[in-house]
């Protein structure tokens, strides 16, 4: 079931349990992550893509879209997680249109913790 990030938009749900270490404020997370236009269910993202690679980032400090940055934390190793992405958390308005992602488009991403620093 789905639930709310508190203080935001962005909804999460967690697919599969991970255990030991979770993502916190900070930490730097590799993650694998598939990233869906909800509003047309058309992929622009994979990091199990052919020459795609986990992606690794600083949690909680800014460094990627909201909804990501904040949905994340408390992730914990073998995680897997589903982030539903409302476009003022995500890419706004102007939508990132290089990637096929349309104005005002919510984002649905599917991660995989995988390592966390």
């Amino acid at each position: 079931m789905a639930a709310k990030i508190p203080g935001y938009e962005t909804t999460m749900a967690v697919t599969k349990e991970g255990s030991g270490r979770v993502i916190g404020k900070g930490d730097t997370a590799t993650v694998h992550a598939t990233g869906v236009v909800k509003e047309t269910g058309k992929k622009f993202w994979s990091t199990h893509d052919a020459g795609q690679e986990p992606f690794t980032y600083q949690a909680g400090v800014g460094k990627v879209i909201t909804g990501w940055d904040q949905g994340c934390l408390g992730m914990a190793v073998g995680e897997h997680r589903e982030l539903v992405i409302p476009a003022k958390e995500g890419y706004g308005a102007d939508g990132f249109p290089a990637w096929g992602i349309p104005p005002g488009g919510t984002l649905v991403f599917t991660l995989e913790c995988l390592k966390i620093k």
